[in-house]
């Protein structure tokens, strides 16, 4: 099975404030086949000597059961030591969530490349803030 892009993004939420967006708009790309979730872990620091880490299985909420099962069979690709990093970039009732996903669109795409007996040459990221700028400059929006 061809597999696309893993990639591993942290978003902080200082002071645990978040509103609820994040899980509907995850499952959403995940229904759409455009990524697949492998790990998802949430940490908690509850005090400077406590961090409380939840795992997506252990969630009870609509949006998360829709991630869960976008999922297939998650892998803990998320060491303890990543955690412990994660963790110690967080303030005291602060929390963080840690998602590794496939690029799955790109695992159909690499199969229809290989065979067409294309190679890629070149696979480099370009910051959105550069993007943004560039198409601020031509008058596009983003």
């Amino acid at each position: 099975m061809p597999v696309g892009p893993v990639e591993v993004i942290v978003v902080k939420f200082p002071g645990s404030e978040f509103n609820g967006d994040i899980a509907p708009a995850l499952a959403d790309v995940v229904e759409q086949g455009d990524i697949r979730i492998l790990d998802l872990v949430f940490v908690v620091r509850t005090s400077e000597e406590e961090i409380e880490i939840i795992e997506l299985d252990d969630l009870e909420d609509d949006a998360v059961e829709e991630l869960s099962e976008g999922t297939g069979s998650v892998v803990d690709l998320l060491s303890d030591e990543d955690l412990d990093f994660i963790s110690d970039e967080l303030e005291v009732g602060s929390s963080a969530v840690a998602v590794v996903f496939e690029h799955a669109w790109a695992a159909r795409l690499a199969a229809a490349l290989r065979g067409s007996s294309g190679e890629v040459v070149l696979d480099e990221r370009i910051p959105a803030d550069v993007v943004e700028a560039a198409l601020e400059l031509t008058g596009d929006e983003a």
